[in-house]
């Protein structure tokens, strides 16, 4: 009788596993339940009555309008610049380490240690507003406007650009340079060997960089969070703001619902990008 034995990445994989499952899978699913009672405790079951209501929240519309918004301005402006920074890396000839170093720096600084500083910089009588004023510039209400929303795509640049840049130096290592000879042989253009070698060699990359970004840009809400509040100018108010005001408030029905449906959004379009990367690559 054969005997299969169990591969030994699968044991070093489990204790990992088992506390994704444990505190993440396993309450999720728990909650469930609460998108379709009108109270946690004691609850009648409702049907689809909280996905309607939540629809009709200006609060909840507002929030998922902001956060639309907001991955729509920051994420491709955020993989645009990651790209051209791997990029004039990747022909360095000397200290390429140390300017990689430079923009993987905010990576491995505590988001709370910077709270301070964004707010002193931003804040209407902080530094920038104040060298604004040495200029003949008046002051500007950076966190009370919506003004607000660049200074949140500026945060969420300044934390995610040195990982996404790492990801794509990854990536241009991997291209050929017979592919690059090939192309100055044919007197091809700068623009047309990006266009025509490096973008499509950076197909699977740019999947993988355009869904960790979307993932990262729901992060943000944790420096917006500790700068401005749980409520903050409307224009950067987001989902996660909701969500988050709605587990003050003990409305967990809303709470899970709102979760269901982000959750749903995420995992349709990852899917979709991932077979649009796979059927590129063939």
């Amino acid at each position: 009788m054969k005997r299969t034995r169990l591969p030994v990445g699968i044991l070093f994989l489990l204790p990992s596993l088992m506390g994704f499952c444990l505190f993440y899978i396993w309450p999720f699913c728990i909650s469930l339940g609460y998108a379709f009672v009108d109270k946690p405790t004691g609850g009648s079951f409702v049907g689809l009555r909280n996905f309607i209501e939540l629809f009709r929240n200006q609060s909840y519309l507002r929030g998922l309008f902001n956060t639309v918004q907001f991955i729509a301005i920051s994420v491709p402006l955020n993989m645009g610049l990651s790209l051209g920074v791997a990029m004039l890396i990747h022909k360095m000839e000397k200290h390429r380490e140390l300017y990689s170093l430079v923009f993987l720096v905010p990576l491995v600084i505590p988001s709370g240690s910077m709270v301070s500083f964004w707010r002193s910089l931003f804040a209407y009588d902080g530094a920038l507003n104040g060298l604004l004023h040495l200029i003949g510039i008046g002051k500007i209400k950076w966190l009370d406007s919506n003004l607000a929303l660049l200074v949140m795509v500026l945060i969420f640049i300044w934390k995610n650009l040195g990982y996404n840049m790492v990801l794509y130096l990854a990536g241009l290592s991997n291209i050929p340079r017979e592919y690059y000879e090939a192309a100055w042989v044919d007197g091809a253009k700068p623009r047309q060997v990006l266009a025509h070698v490096t973008l499509p060699n950076l197909a699977s990359t740019s999947v993988l960089v355009l869904i960790m970004s979307i993932i990262n840009s729901f992060k943000v809400f944790k420096e917006i969070y500790l700068i401005t509040g749980s409520y903050p100018h409307e224009s950067i108010y987001t989902l996660q703001h909701f969500m988050n005001n709605m587990f003050a408030s003990l409305n967990y029905p809303k709470l899970t619902t709102a979760t269901i449906i982000l959750v749903v959004i995420v995992a349709l379009f990852t899917q979709v990008m991932l077979r649009l990367e796979r059927k590129a690559s063939e």
